[in-house]
């Protein structure tokens, strides 16, 4: 999400309740990521609560966890993977796109912004707030998501 793109923030009923999660293996870019995140939240008046984590394959079960208590509207996933020498990559990227995307299909919401790259490089790009922005996008997914429920509950 480049900064010369307009945003517009879903108008919600009441302000938002949102847990960022977020991986810290490479923690410049999870701050960077979170920043930007932040700067979409406070735009949307959320109340914001932070977990840090070691790495992405536990932000599924902290988010179940989490989701369990009831106190949180939506959830923002941040992290980075960046590609190695080994198979690990593969497995850690896949398991914990499954995991958010099983929580996501049993109704909690989750605007994913965990990067999968294969540079350093790539992954400072996609989390620069002036650059593509990703833990904007993340939480702008999860604020867009919380107003799709809104709404769909409306018609209940």
């Amino acid at each position: 999400m480049k900064q010369s793109q307009a945003i517009v923030i879903p108008t919600l009923k009441k302000p938002p309740r949102i847990l960022v999660v977020e991986a810290r293996f490479y923690e410049d870019i999870a701050d960077q990521l979170f920043d930007g995140a932040c700067e979409i939240l406070t735009k949307a008046n959320a109340t914001i609560e932070r977990v840090h984590l070691g790495g992405a394959l536990e932000i599924p079960p902290a988010i179940a966890l989490a989701a369990q208590s009831g106190r949180y509207d939506a959830y923002v996933a941040l992290g980075c993977i960046i590609r190695g020498e080994t198979y690990h990559f593969e497995i850690v990227c896949n398991e914990s796109a499954r995991g958010i995307m099983e929580l996501g299909l049993e109704g909690v919401l989750i605007g994913n912004g965990i990067l999968t790259v294969e540079t350093m490089a790539q992954a400072q790009e996609r989390a620069d707030k002036t650059r593509l922005n990703k833990g904007a996008g993340a939480a702008l997914a999860a604020l867009q998501l919380l107003a799709v429920d809104e709404k769909m509950r409306e018609n209940l």
